[in-house]
C-alpha cells in the first residue's frame, strides 16, 4: 500500500526522474574526466621518462665517445635507484641486451626479455618493428604491477662515427635502443583514489540534490496542491466563507487567487439567489412598475405622433407671415439714415425673427426626424447671449441673476439654436416660479472624471410637486393659467 501511494505520488516521480538524470549525469562526468585524468597522468609520466632517457643518452654521451662502459653503466644503475624508474636496458640494432639493471637479462634476445604489451597485445619489441622510430608500451610486470616502457633509438651521430674508438661506419643510422621503464603505480592509485573521490562527491551530491528537490517540492508544489485540494472539498460543499492564503506569487500562488476568485464569485451568486428568492414579491412589483412605464411611454409617443401632425401644419401657416417680418426687418436695419441706437433695436428684430423661424423649424423637426446642426461652441457664451434675451424677464420679476462659470471650460459639439431654446424655457419659467422676487444661480463646471460640463440652474421659487414631476416632459404641459 505505502508502495502504491509512494508510486502514484508527484513528489516520488519527481524525485524518482530527476534522481535517475542526475545519476546518469555524474557517472558520465566522472567517467569521462576520470578517462581524461588518466590520460594526461599515463602522458606526463610518458614524458618524464622520455626526459629520462634523453638525460642518460646526453650524459653518458661523452663517455660512450671513450669507450667507457663502465662509466656509463654504473650511471645507468644510479638513475635506476630513483623511485620512479623500474628498469634500464640497452639493446644492440640486433635486439640482445648489452646492459639490464637486471642482471641476468645480460646477453639474452628481445623475445626472452620482453613482456607482452598490454596494448597492442603482442610479445614483439615494439621498436624492432620500426628501428628509426622511438615507441613506448605498457605491460604488467610478473607482481602485478602496471609498467610504462619508452625505448628511444641511439643514432649515429657524426660525433660516434668519427671517434677513435668507434668501428660503426657512418652508414649506419642506428647504434642501438635505451629502454626506460617506470612504474605506473602510483599512478593507478592516484586514479582509484580520484575516482573513489568522484564516486564519494557524486553520491554525495546526489543525497543533497534529493533532499533539496524534497524539501522544494514539498513546500512549494505538495503543500499547497493539498491546500487546494481541501479547499476544492469545501467549495464542492458550498463551504465559501474560507479564502486560501497567498503564499507566493508563482504559477501556484495565481491558481490560489484564481480559486479564491471563484470562491467569491460563487458565494456572491448564492447569496443573490437567496436574495432574489427573498426579495420575490419586491422584484414583482418592480418589474410591474417598469411595464407601466413603459405603457406610459408608449401612450406618451402616441400623443406626441397626434401632436406632431398638428404642429406641422401650424408651423407651416406662421412661416409666411415670419418671412416678411424677417425680410423687413433686415431692410430696415441695413437702411443708412437709422441712428446706432434704432439698428440695434432692429438688429434686435432680425435675431428674434430668426430664433422664431429656428423654433418654427424646430417645430417641424418635431414632426420629423432631423439631425442637430452641432459645431463646437462654448456654454458659458451661450449662456451669455441667452441671458441678453430673457434679462428683461428677470427685471420685471426682480430676480437677482447670479453666474459661476468655470476656468478655461473646453468648447463642445452643440446646436447652439436649440441649446439656446432650452436655456431660455428654463430661465423664463425659473423666473415665473419666483413671482415675488428671488435669486437664480447659474452654474456651468467641468467633471473630468466623467468628461462631461454640467450647467446647474437653481431658483428660490416654490419648485415643482411630485403630481407634476412625472409630466414635466410632455409636450407643452404647465401649471401656468391659461387665460386668453
Amino acid at each position: 500500500m505505502i508502495f502504491k501511494t509512494l508510486r502514484q505520488s508527484l513528489i516520488s516521480k519527481y524525485i524518482f526522474r530527476t534522481g535517475l538524470v542526475l545519476l546518469v549525469t555524474i557517472t558520465l562526468f566522472a567517467f569521462f574526466n576520470i578517462s581524461t585524468l588518466k590520460s594526461i597522468i599515463l602522458q606526463d609520466a610518458k614524458d618524464d621518462i622520455e626526459t629520462v632517457s634523453e638525460i642518460i643518452l646526453h650524459t653518458t654521451h661523452f663517455q660512450m665517445l671513450e669507450d667507457n662502459r663502465t662509466r656509463v653503466y654504473q650511471m645507468m644503475e644510479e638513475v635506476r635507484e630513483h623511485e620512479k624508474v623500474e628498469r634500464i636496458r640497452l639493446f644492440s640494432p640486433a635486439g640482445h641486451v648489452h646492459f639490464s639493471t637486471c642482471d641476468e637479462e645480460i646477453g639474452k634476445a628481445m623475445a626472452e626479455v620482453n613482456e607482452p604489451c598490454t596494448v597492442c597485445n603482442s610479445d614483439v619489441f615494439l621498436a624492432a618493428k620500426h628501428p628509426l622510430a622511438d615507441s613506448s608500451r605498457t605491460f604488467v610486470n610478473d607482481h602485478g604491477e602496471e609498467i610504462l616502457s619508452v625505448t628511444t633509438a641511439i643514432h649515429n651521430k657524426p660525433s660516434c662515427s668519427a671517434a677513435a674508438c668507434h668501428v660503426h661506419p657512418p652508414d649506419i643510422k642506428i647504434l642501438g635502443f635505451l629502454e626506460v621503464q617506470g612504474s605506473l603505480g602510483k599512478i593507478g592509485v592516484q586514479a582509484s583514489t580520484y575516482r573513489n573521490n568522484i564516486a564519494a562527491f557524486g553520491v554525495t551530491l546526489l543525497v543533497l540534490v534529493i533532499i533539496c528537490l524534497s524539501w522544494m517540492t514539498q513546500s512549494m508544489v505538495i503543500n499547497p496542491v493539498h491546500d487546494l485540494l481541501l479547499h476544492a472539498e469545501k467549495v464542492s460543499n458550498m463551504e465559501l466563507d474560507s479564502l486560501l492564503p497567498l503564499k507566493s506569487g508563482d504559477e501556484i500562488g495565481d491558481l490560489a487567487e484564481a480559486f479564491n476568485d471563484m470562491t467569491v464569485k460563487l458565494k456572491e451568486s448564492r447569496d443573490q439567489n437567496q436574495e432574489l428568492t427573498e426579495t420575490l414579491e419586491a422584484k414583482v412589483l418592480e418589474r410591474t412598475e417598469k411595464i407601466a412605464q413603459v405603457s406610459d411611454q408608449l401612450v406618451r409617443s402616441e400623443k406626441l405622433a397626434s401632436l406632431g401632425e398638428l404642429v406641422a401644419g401650424i408651423a407651416h401657416e406662421i412661416n409666411n407671415p415670419l418671412a416678411g417680418i424677417l425680410m423687413f426687418s433686415t431692410l430696415f436695419a441695413d437702411d443708412k439714415r437709422l441712428d446706432e441706437d434704432q439698428r440695434e433695436d432692429a438688429l434686435t428684430i432680425v435675431h428674434e425673427t430668426n430664433r422664431c423661424a429656428d423654433i418654427v423649424k424646430r417645430l417641424l423637426d418635431f414632426s420629423r426626424t432631423s439631425i442637430p446642426d452641432k459645431r463646437l461652441k462654448s456654454l458659458s457664451e451661450i449662456m451669455e447671449s441667452t441671458l441678453a434675451l430673457v434679462s428683461h424677464h428677470a427685471t420685471v420679476n426682480d430676480v437677482e441673476i447670479v453666474c459661476h462659470y468655470g476656468v478655461n471650460l473646453p468648447e463642445i459639439a452643440v446646436d447652439p439654436t436649440q441649446l439656446e431654446q432650452v436655456f431660455i424655457n428654463l430661465l423664463v419659467n425659473a423666473c415665473h416660479a419666483m413671482p415675488t422676487g428671488g435669486r437664480l444661480t447659474i452654474t456651468i463646471r467641468a467633471d473630468s472624471e466623467r468628461e462631461l460640463l454640467i450647467t446647474t440652474i437653481e431658483d428660490t421659487g416654490q419648485g415643482i410637486s411630485e403630481e407634476n414631476l412625472g409630466r414635466i416632459f410632455d409636450p407643452f404641459f404647465t401649471t401656468k393659467n391659461q387665460e386668453l
